[in-house]
């Protein structure tokens, strides 16, 4: 059931990491100087896969130490492959949904649609977000359910 801890849990999990992806986008967007629109909407969704999973293995990372740190235990490459099989199943199919597919159709025809490319972008960016982020909540609740 959702409540309003769901989505403060979820909002703490991701807050870092999407917001270095928003400065990824609108930093990247400028490639439209540079390149033809295509290009650039992929150059988009790269950079921003960078800031975003950079930092969420950070934050994890961190996470995962202060954890065990907090049972006296010392971090193995056991836990740190733990986090990185978890993570996959969080943002696997996700992630490749959203990189091949859906953010490059997002960051190419909305801003088009709407007529202004930076609104566009960040129209494109909260459409692909929506898809992106309900997909990676149902496996990281479903994670978190399993013995």
């Amino acid at each position: 059931m959702l409540n309003k801890a769901n989505f403060k849990e979820w909002f703490n999990r991701y807050k870092y990491a999407e917001l270095a992806a928003i400065c990824a986008v609108l930093i990247s967007s400028q490639f439209q100087y540079f390149f033809d629109a295509v290009t650039t909407a992929y150059l988009i969704s790269s950079s921003e896969y960078i800031a975003f999973y950079g930092v969420m293995l950070f934050t994890t990372y961190i996470q995962l130490i202060q954890t065990n740190q907090s049972v006296n235990k010392k971090t193995n490459s056991k836990d740190i492959l733990l986090l990185a099989q978890n993570l996959v199943l969080e943002f696997g199919y996700p992630a490749l949904l959203d990189f091949f597919v859906i953010r490059p159709f997002c960051m190419y025809w909305i801003p088009i649609l709407v007529g202004n490319y930076y609104i566009g972008i960040i129209l494109g960016k909260i459409t692909a977000d929506s898809f992106f982020y309900t997909c990676a909540i149902i496996n990281y609740e479903w994670i978190k359910r399993k013995p």
